[in-house]
Parts: C-alpha cells; structure tokens; sequence
C-alpha cells in the first residue's frame, strides 16, 4: 500500500515516537478501510485515492487566517507553530499536557480503536509527529474564547492532532478551524476529556479551496454533568469526511450537536456519527443538514448506542436534507440501536427541494429569483449557524455562504 510505503520512507522513521509505531504496526495489517463496510461503501474510491495520493509533509507554512487578528480577550493557537504553551491568569490556567501524561491517554484511546472503525485516527496518528500536536490541559473559570487552527500545504498532505483535557467545573468556548489549501490533503484528529460539571461550547468549520481533501475526525469522552455542544460546518471540499465518536463514560450528560455539509460542482463531504450511552440519564439532541447541488453527493450516517445500562436515555436524531440539483445525491441514514426499555428515543430523516410557492410569492413582490433563493437558503442555513461560536463581526460566516461561487 502506498500510504504505507510514505511513511516507512519519511525521513521521520529513524526518531519516531512510540504512538506512531503502535498506529502503523496496526495499519499494516489493514492498509485500507474496508469498502464494504458501512462506514466506507459510499465513499468515493477516486477521491479518496487521491486524497492519500500527496507526499506527506510535517512542516508548517504561512497561511492567511480568514479572519481579523484576535483580540486581548481571545486565545488564538496555531497547530504546529505553538510549542509551549503556558497562560495562567488568576481565574484560569491553559498549560500543556506532559508528554507521560499524553502518551497515557492516546495509548487508552489506540488499544480501544476498532481498525476499520477508527481508520482515519490510525492514520493521522502514524502521520502525527510531535510537533504537529497540540495538547492542552485547561482549568478554572472567565475562559476567554479560544480560537485553534489547523492547515494543510499545497502539493501535500499534511497531520494535525488537538487533544484538550477540561477539568472539573470548567466552562469555555472553542472554535476549531480547519483551512485547505488547492491540491492538499489535511488529516485533522481531535481528541476531548470532560470531566464532571465541565461544558464546552465547540465550533468546528471546515472549507478547502479547488481539488482540497479533508479526513477529521472528532472524540469526545463525558464525565457525569458534563455537557457537550457542537455546531459544525463543512465546505468547499473536493473530497471530505468528518468522523464523530462521543462517549458518555457513565450517563447522566448532555451532547447538543447541529451540523451542516454543503456540496457543490462534483464534491463529495460525507458525516459520521455515533453516539454511545454508557449509564443512565443521558441525553442528546441532533440535528444534521446537507444540501447538494450540481453533481456532487452528500452523505449523513449517524448512529445511537443505548445498552441496557442506559435507562432513562432521551435521544434525538434528525436529518434534515436540501437537494438542489437533479443530478446531486444525497444519502441518509440515522440508526438507532437499543437495548434499554426505558428510554425516551427518536430518529428521521427529510429530504426536500427550494420551496415553489415561496419562491413564487417572493417574486410577485418584485424580488428576482437568485435573491429569493438566498433569502431561502439564509434562513435553511442559519439555525446551524447560530450554533457555532464565532460572532458575525469576527467572522460572517452567512454571507460567505451565500456568495460562495
């Protein structure tokens, strides 16, 4: 396999760390996902060839951030240009985790890994040298917004990493952005510990340029009390998939998520979700929107685990999808697996086109076509928008969407 043969041969191979040896001792002997597979049936075998088809290239070049400077009261770190890491203020400290203590976790984490399952985390992982992993430990309260990006090089694929510890009580606000550039590959793995009485409120946004490929994968692990929001966008990718796994560790937690991937010309973005309830009381709520146009092809499968440990589960799973083109596809799949009898679960699916008579009513009043249908698709995209923390001053994330070409 030549993604292998890429990483046998990198000049990394004389110093590489113990993870990156256990993740390709395990791709060894499964080079490729398997392609009938669930997770990977859909996927296009053309996009992904191309995907793993870049050298592999661990150092970091500049890249335009697509926003203002940040302000005093935002912490903004770059993947790969952040060594040290140290901000402690009287209500908060941001620290570094050691390296003992991130070898603990991701060795946990690796010996949990199914090889098909958890293909792309293998892969980043073995790809992952240490100075593209940014892996922070973060106490206290009055966090100020945090701002973390990650980004590939053109002409190469390029590994990211992010693992964040949230202790006890912690309450705080991540946006993670994940920048493509023409012809690049990024494979971004994302790791996140919440301990009891902790919540995040995490905005994922992901967009590429032409011929730009995206493997990210996300893991949460909850504590008791704790609760986990996400609000994700994805974008202007040839070719993308974003993985998510979360785990309640023992019920009694709250997961909120609402994504949406857009699809365009002849791309392919695909989400993967599963959920697993592991003790009583859990809830989530989730909400998955693709729209496609063109010849491009969206895919949602998402998936919720509730064993007869997790009684009392209220689980909610939707998947709201907007086909502009008879020659787009969209596919859609929200599965439920129970086990518990007490429990509280529900899924669906929609499928549908621009609102006609909308649409008609508005151009009775004098508003041409395109507008009309922006002023549709504003309203399709904005209850997702609204879920990822990053204001409108700092980033109008509504009007780059309406005016992307």
């Amino acid at each position: 396999m030549k993604i292998l043969e890429k990483i046998k041969n990198n000049k990394l191979i004389n110093n590489q760390t113990e993870i990156q040896k256990i993740c390709l001792h395990k791709l060894q002997s499964n080079p490729l996902p398997n392609p009938k597979s669930e997770l990977w049936r859909l996927s296009n075998k053309a996009k992904f060839s191309n995907f793993l088809n870049y050298s592999f290239n661990e150092k970091n070049t500049k890249f335009d951030i697509p926003y203002p400077e940040s302000s005093q009261n935002t912490v903004r770190l770059i993947i790969g240009e952040n060594c040290q890491i140290k901000l402690i203020k009287e209500n908060y400290s941001i620290l570094q985790l050691s390296e003992d203590e991130l070898n603990k976790y991701i060795k946990e984490q690796i010996a949990c890994f199914d090889q098909n399952e958890n293909w792309s985390d293998l892969l980043n992982l073995s790809l992952s040298s240490t100075k593209n992993f940014l892996a922070l430990k973060i106490n206290g309260s009055k966090i100020p917004p945090i701002e973390i990006f990650s980004h590939a090089s053109s002409d190469f694929l390029n590994a990211k990493t992010l693992v964040i510890f949230l202790e006890k009580n912690c309450d705080i606000e991540l946006l993670q952005v994940n920048l493509g550039k023409e012809n690049s590959s990024l494979s971004q793995s994302t790791f996140f510990l919440l301990e009891e009485n902790s919540s995040i409120n995490h905005g994922v946004v992901s967009y590429g340029e032409n011929r730009s490929n995206l493997l990210n994968s996300l893991n949460v692990i909850q504590q008791q009390n704790s609760e986990y929001n996400l609000g994700s966008l994805h974008f202007k990718f040839n070719y993308a998939r974003f993985e998510i796994s979360i785990k309640q560790s023992a019920g009694n937690a709250k997961t909120n998520i609402k994504g949406m991937q857009i699809t365009k010309k002849n791309e392919q973005i695909s989400t993967y979700t599963k959920i697993d309830f592991n003790g009583p009381d859990g809830f989530l709520d989730q909400i998955n929107k693709s729209l496609a146009d063109d010849k491009s092809h969206a895919i949602f499968e998402g998936s919720i685990i509730v064993p007869k440990i997790a009684q009392k589960t209220d689980a909610s799973q939707l998947s709201r999808n907007l086909l502009l083109s008879k020659h787009a596809q969209i596919d859609t799949k929200p599965q439920l697996e129970i086990i518990a009898d007490d429990v509280k679960c529900k899924h669906g699916a929609t499928i549908s086109q621009l609102n006609e008579e909308e649409l008609f009513y508005m151009r009775t009043r004098g508003i041409t076509l395109p507008e009309a249908s922006k002023l549709q698709l504003s309203s399709y995209f904005q209850e997702i928008i609204s879920f990822i923390p990053v204001s409108k001053d700092r980033w109008d994330l509504l009007d780059k969407l309406l005016n992307e070409n």
